[in-house]
């Protein structure tokens, strides 16, 4: 007996004239291999957000490909391999553009700054990848951590200053590759104070003196990290967020500086 075929109804003629800008899957989750400095690689989790664009004469667009595409490139994920992603999701499914997300933990071995003792902070990467044509782009973004000390009370107080924990947020495009690292030290060093996993008391008593003698508003803050963007070469365009929450108010402080240095 020979069974009839199988209808491929996403591939049906739509009548409505209307295109589709984004359609896919969201918030699927998949295992990783990043990059790491120190390490050479390591691995971990990543929630993926995976579309391309439909046109108007079409009815729907072929979900299981996004995740038969991820896992071909199982654990082999990386910066280069990514733009490849992009490419092969749009050659099978017939778009003309594709975006993908893909956010993950990524962990670094910190030594507290005097007694030395190791632990593991993590911060919230994202690539974030979009494709037209044939011209794939890549945008880097990763959320900091950090201490910020206010300048205002620290001059009119006549103990100490209120401080706050804040999350520096950087997305940049670069010409060559960066170590996520990088990124990280940057923000890390224009704070008034990094944040560590771990510390011994000698540790506590150095970064809260430490962010005394360095005390920042918000937009000190994201003036600062810019113009490190600015004298590296590697940065093409960049945004930098910085959120404090505050400590001595029921809201946050924010600033943003935007930038494309090719223009």
């Amino acid at each position: 007996m020979i069974e009839a075929p199988i209808a491929d109804v996403q591939s049906s003629k739509d009548t409505r004239r209307i295109p589709i800008n984004k359609v896919g899957i969201k918030d699927i989750r998949h295992p990783i291999r990043v990059r790491d400095r120190s390490q050479g690689e390591q691995h971990t989790i990543a929630n993926f957000n995976m579309y391309v664009n439909l046109p108007h004469d079409f009815k729907g667009t072929h979900m299981s490909r996004f995740v038969e595409i991820l896992n071909k490139h199982e654990r082999e994920i990386s910066v280069t391999s990514f733009k490849d992603i992009l490419r092969e999701m749009i050659q099978s499914l017939d778009a003309q553009s594709g975006h993908i997300e893909m956010s993950f933990p990524y962990f670094v071995n910190k030594k507290a700054p005097v007694s030395g003792v190791e632990s593991l902070l993590d911060y919230n990467v994202t690539f974030v990848g979009e494709i037209h044509g044939d011209k794939p782009a890549l945008t880097i973004k990763v959320v900091v951590p950090v201490t910020s000390l206010c300048p205002c009370s620290k001059k009119i107080s006549d103990y100490g200053a209120h401080n706050q924990r804040s999350h520096v947020t950087i997305a940049v495009k670069t010409r060559e590759f960066v170590w996520i690292e990088d990124l990280i030290d940057i923000v890390e060093k224009e704070a008034s104070c990094e944040l560590y996993g771990l510390l011994k008391r000698p540790d506590e008593k150095y970064v809260t003196e430490r962010a005394y003698d360095n005390p920042k508003f918000v937009e000190d803050m994201v003036r600062d990290v810019a113009a490190r963007f600015n004298e590296d070469q590697r940065i093409i365009s960049y945004v930098v967020e910085s959120e404090n929450f505050e400590s001595i108010h029921n809201h946050s402080a924010y600033a943003m500086i935007e930038h494309n240095k090719t223009r």
